[in-house]
């Protein structure tokens, strides 16, 4: 478990399915992800995250606000094998939050806790984090956080259409 002022990240438990499944089925969510996730995909995925968790020792972890107990995302690592995508192999760290929270500093409270998390306790020398080249916003998160433009390593993502208006990625770099 990872505290901060505001949050607690922590594993996800059956509990927060239907809570994940709003935030994955959100359009506004689904807008920088190439789409929305129905509540089988959402699920499906919760339990690729326990997996990957059990695997490496973390993953994505689930966000609670502390002072409603509200699950508000996830943000966290993930391995990224070099046949998945471009930037691999590397460890990666993403966030999801709902869109009731954007703009309140969540993502970079979370973001910075779990980077300062990685260099404590894995043994690599950097963590990556990419978005869709006009994600700006996910961009700053990164940037507030002290990650660094990467461009050499920004790339089309192989899981969508050469023409889908997200597929140019942007890379960026924290190293310990």
């Amino acid at each position: 478990m990872i505290e901060t002022a505001r949050l607690t990240l922590r594993d996800f438990v059956e509990d927060d399915r239907e809570a994940f499944a709003a935030l994955n089925g959100d359009p506004r969510v689904g807008e920088w992800l190439g789409g929305t996730l129905d509540r089988a995909a959402s699920d499906a995925m919760l339990d690729r995250i326990a997996a990957h968790i059990d695997e490496h020792g973390f993953g994505y972890w689930a966000v609670e606000r502390k002072a409603d107990s509200r699950l508000v995302g996830m943000v966290g690592l993930a391995v990224v094998k070099a046949e998945a995508l471009p930037v691999g192999p590397a460890i990666e760290m993403g966030w999801r939050l709902i869109p009731e929270v954007w703009g309140q500093g969540l993502a970079t409270e979370a973001a910075r806790a779990v980077l300062d998390w990685a260099f404590a306790h894995l043994p690599d020398d950097e963590i990556i984090a990419f978005t869709a080249a006009t994600n700006l916003t996910s961009q700053a998160v990164m940037e507030r956080i002290g990650m660094v433009r990467a461009p050499d390593r920004d790339f089309d993502h192989p899981r969508l259409a050469p023409d889908h208006p997200l597929r140019r990625h942007v890379v960026y770099v924290a190293r310990r």
